[in-house]
């Protein structure tokens, strides 16, 4: 029994290996939800570029322009492109039947995808397609290989390809420096994805600020109460440190004559 164990065991440790060599690597992202000028921005692009598709069913208009600070007219003019109603759910207005002609399967509601996937991890994919004439669509992508969407923001990023830029030397897993100068050492590296200059409508960080408003709208769709359950935790933190006291002071009074 135990060498039957045993054998089960080596024979599945290669599969964990391979699952953890196979974790893409993750651009960290500071998220506010604080700037609602961001949300506004991630909102904008949301409607603009992804709600043709994706949908965040489980927010309502309403409820995302109230908190946001945006006006019902303005929303009603900029983002509301299907005929809904200030108050109803933000659906895209493709049709199920539809979808499942065009992709296979209807593409995902967005409405979690920052609380499931992880901020960075949704940075990082929107900034990681790359043109693969092999895909049916073009593109690939080095967090998702093989997705089987269409990189939509492709006109404001560019076309992102593999070539050849200058990255710093590491040797020993420590970056390395001139030691007269103190300025990094690089080398040309020719398997680097690159985004062509000019081939775009926006900077190289002017998209990653872009793509960095639109994680921060859908961080915001994904717990739209998470400033305000803060806001309550702290107070009630404050009380029950507050009544620690109190019911200290009343305890030791109760047992200050017992022995």
């Amino acid at each position: 029994m135990k060498k039957q164990f045993a054998a089960l065991i080596f024979a599945i440790l290669p599969v964990f290996a391979f699952a953890a060599g196979t974790e893409p690597h993750l651009d960290k992202v500071e998220i506010d939800l604080t700037d609602k000028a961001a949300m506004q921005d991630g909102l904008k692009t949301f409607a603009n570029y992804c709600m043709g598709c994706h949908g965040t069913q489980y927010q309502r208009y309403e409820r995302v322009a109230t908190d946001l600070g945006i006006p019902e007219d303005v929303m009603m003019k900029t983002v509301v492109f299907t005929g809904a109603k200030f108050g109803d759910h933000m659906k895209t207005g493709m049709k199920a039947e539809d979808a499942k002609v065009w992709f296979g399967a209807p593409p995902p509601d967005l409405t979690l995808v920052a609380r499931v996937r992880g901020n960075d991890w949704v940075y990082t994919y929107m900034r990681s397609f790359y043109e693969d004439p092999a895909r049916p669509y073009g593109v690939n992508n080095t967090v998702f290989p093989n997705v089987g969407m269409p990189h939509v923001l492709a006109p404001l990023q560019g076309r992102r390809v593999m070539g050849c830029k200058q990255v710093q030397v590491v040797e020993d897993g420590r970056k390395q420096f001139d030691p007269l100068t103190g300025t990094p050492i690089t080398q040309e590296a020719c398997d680097q994805m690159i985004v062509e200059p000019g081939t775009g409508t926006l900077s190289e960080a002017e998209y990653d600020e872009k793509i960095k408003n639109l994680v921060t709208f859908l961080a915001y769709s994904a717990n739209p109460v998470k400033l305000e359950s803060q806001r309550i935790g702290t107070y009630v933190l404050l009380f029950l440190a507050f009544f620690f006291v109190f019911a200290y002071l009343l305890k030791r009074e109760y047992w200050k004559d017992v022995h």
